[in-house]
């Protein structure tokens, strides 16, 4: 097992590598008791050469992998690349470019929805692989052969799911629409963490637009302090507890000790102070710069059906097209869809729309009809053919 633990081995591989077209690359990492993520392991396997780096090792430089992850000429291919690129991201501030994502690309190529890398695998090679060093604490030195092994093979296989979603992409002339992902994934701006947009990555709901206002200036506050202390969010305060304080708003310690979703002892602390000196910034925004309350709200009846169907045309059009329907849209798609006169959704735009967007558009005014034929649901325009 070639586990690289100096600056020189590592300059070495990355250039064997660099001089491939591609590279397959996967990182182990913790981040269970911090907020940044302790990077602890880093994968790689090109078309010739193969290895594991050990991060952790006494003075070891990693300038040479990132060096290769910025190398335009190289291929960056991962498997579900979000947390791999932001790691990249937030160790050396720079995004792994070009990247290929092979989670993304098998959902194009009608694998399914977040299809996982052991199935994925077992689909393209037919080999089963060994997930018994799944839940390993990569942070502990030293690891065993089964645990290197387990971790490269995190990479070597992806070498020939590449060559075969590669491939695929080609032969249906769907290489534009992962294009397409890769630039939403390697943007920047997905792995900027801004406290004030931290409430955006939030799901349950709030009351009213005074507690959005409220829910803004906690999240930013919970993700100040989870940062400054590099400690997890949940750490500060957890979700349910930041939801129960939007929506009840409390002005003082006592009402703060009233929340079932707080600890008790826990109004008495400073940092139910500073909770409460928050929802009071929150309750004195003003309503016109807080974004329209719409996830999670109450739809209307028009509304509720149209988004039920909304959902029977997606699936119709995903199984014609053999692409994983949450590719396509999302429930946030269709709801504002069904809400909105000219909603701005990721399902209106590019190939998409052509897929699914403009027979959405149709169903919603009314100029398009689902049918069923011999157990496939159809779309047709009415007092057309």
């Amino acid at each position: 097992m070639h586990l690289i633990t100096s600056t020189s081995a590592l300059s070495e591989t990355c250039s064997r590598l660099a001089a491939g077209d591609y590279v397959a690359v996967d990182t182990e990492f913790m981040r269970e008791q911090t907020f940044w993520p302790e990077l602890c392991l880093i994968q790689m396997a090109g078309p010739n050469a193969e290895a594991i780096v050990d991060p952790l090792a006494d003075g070891i430089d990693l300038k040479p992998f990132y060096d290769l992850m910025a190398n335009r000429s190289v291929v960056k291919v991962f498997h579900a690349a979000r947390q791999d690129i932001e790691i990249v991201y937030s160790e050396a501030g720079l995004i792994p470019t070009p990247v290929f994502d092979t989670q993304i690309a098998a959902m194009v190529c009608g694998f399914g929805e977040s299809v996982s890398y052991v199935n994925l695998v077992k689909k393209v090679t037919g080999r089963d692989l060994d997930k018994s060093s799944r839940f390993t604490d990569w942070s502990r030195r030293p690891l065993s052969e089964k645990q290197l092994a387990y971790a490269l093979g995190d990479v070597t296989h992806l070498r020939d799911i590449y060559a075969y979603l590669k491939a695929e992409l080609e032969s249906t002339h769907r290489e534009s629409w992962v294009d397409e992902e890769m630039a939403e994934l390697t943007a920047p701006s997905t792995y900027e963490s801004h406290p004030e947009n931290a409430w955006r990555r939030l799901k349950m709901r709030v009351r009213n637009r005074r507690a959005l206002g409220v829910l803004i200036e906690l999240a930013a506050w919970r993700e100040h302090l989870a940062q400054a202390q590099d400690v997890p969010r949940g750490r500060i305060l957890r979700d349910e507890a930041l939801y129960d304080i939007a929506n009840q708003q409390p002005s003082s310690p006592e009402k703060l000790a009233e929340l079932r979703t707080l600890s008790d002892g826990f109004a008495r602390s400073q940092r139910a102070k500073e909770i409460i000196a928050t929802v009071q910034r929150g309750l004195e925004r003003d309503p016109k710069s807080l974004p329209p309350l719409q996830h999670g709200q109450p739809m209307s009846a028009e509304a509720t059906a149209t988004v039920e169907l909304l959902k029977v045309l997606l699936k119709s059009a995903a199984a014609r097209h053999r692409v994983a329907p949450r590719l396509i849209a999302d429930s946030d798609d269709l709801e504002r869809i069904a809400r909105e006169p000219d909603p701005d959704v990721p399902a209106l735009k590019g190939w998409r729309r052509q897929l699914f967007g403009e027979d959405a558009l149709r169903l919603k005014r009314g100029e398009l009809a689902l049918t069923l034929s011999k157990g496939e649901v159809l779309a047709i325009r009415p007092g057309v053919g």
